[in-house]
């Protein structure tokens, strides 16, 4: 494998095609979904209302890039501790219907899908959990996600995460061993976000896209001469 600064490729096959990457949060969906699943989770009596109070600060140091994620995993994970997969599945499965569907920007319908009329491959990269990254992408209709993971123990989640956090240069890290493992050979990646947390994995794809920018992304985006999609203006969907 060979792994610039400036482009993805994977040697092992000789039918090689294009890689799409997209983040996942205020990218494809109009929110941030851990958010909401906490919001979620306080509603149905699952966690405290402090938790919400405990985010909110939490998520400003995010837009900001200064987040703590090894102390926000630990914080938001909490009302994970004990409970089995399966319980959550049912509970993340009714958050998609009911929250997360309404949320899908038709635009990021409409990319994904020239992406799959192209015959390239997508990949979701998200700094959320797995256990809700992986049924939003499964929604989308898409197979190939990088998330954190959430640790289990004896059948039972432990409230940790455990591996690589795929988080700013984590991302990076993770995208370099997922790519070790495929079969598939890429002549050339898009890459797709909303966030300069995600500017190390923007910097490193042959095509990247600042997908409803935040200010900071925008700025670097316009200095770059990066291509940059607004998808939040046209939209009345959840926000």
């Amino acid at each position: 494998m060979s792994f610039t600064t400036q482009t993805i490729t994977n040697n092992n096959t000789t039918m090689p095609s294009y890689l799409a990457i997209f983040d996942l949060d205020e990218t494809l969906i109009a929110a941030d979904s851990a958010r909401l699943w906490n919001h979620f989770l306080v509603e149905k009596g699952l966690a405290p209302s402090s938790l919400l109070t405990h985010e909110h600060a939490m998520m400003a140091a995010y837009t900001k890039g200064s987040l703590d994620m090894d102390h926000y995993m630990k914080t938001t994970l909490e009302p994970l501790k004990g409970k089995t997969p399966h319980t959550i599945k049912q509970l993340v499965d009714e958050f998609i219907h009911v929250v997360i569907t309404p949320a899908i920007y038709p635009q990021a319908l409409d990319r994904i899908e020239w992406h799959r009329k192209r015959g390239d491959h997508i990949l979701i990269i998200s700094a959320t959990g797995e256990h809700l990254v992986k049924p939003i992408a499964t929604a989308l209709g898409i197979d190939n996600v990088i998330a954190i993971e959430i640790e289990q123990n004896q059948g039972v989640y432990t409230g940790k995460t455990t591996g690589i956090l795929s988080f700013k240069e984590g991302k990076v890290e993770r995208l370099k061993l997922w790519l070790q493992q495929q079969k598939h050979s890429y002549k050339g990646s898009y890459g797709y976000s909303d966030s300069i947390n995600d500017l190390p994995l923007l910097s490193l794809v042959n095509k990247p896209f600042a997908v409803n920018p935040d200010p900071t992304l925008a700025m670097h985006a316009q200095m770059q001469e990066w291509t940059i999609m607004d998808w939040r203006h046209d939209n009345n969907i959840l926000r």
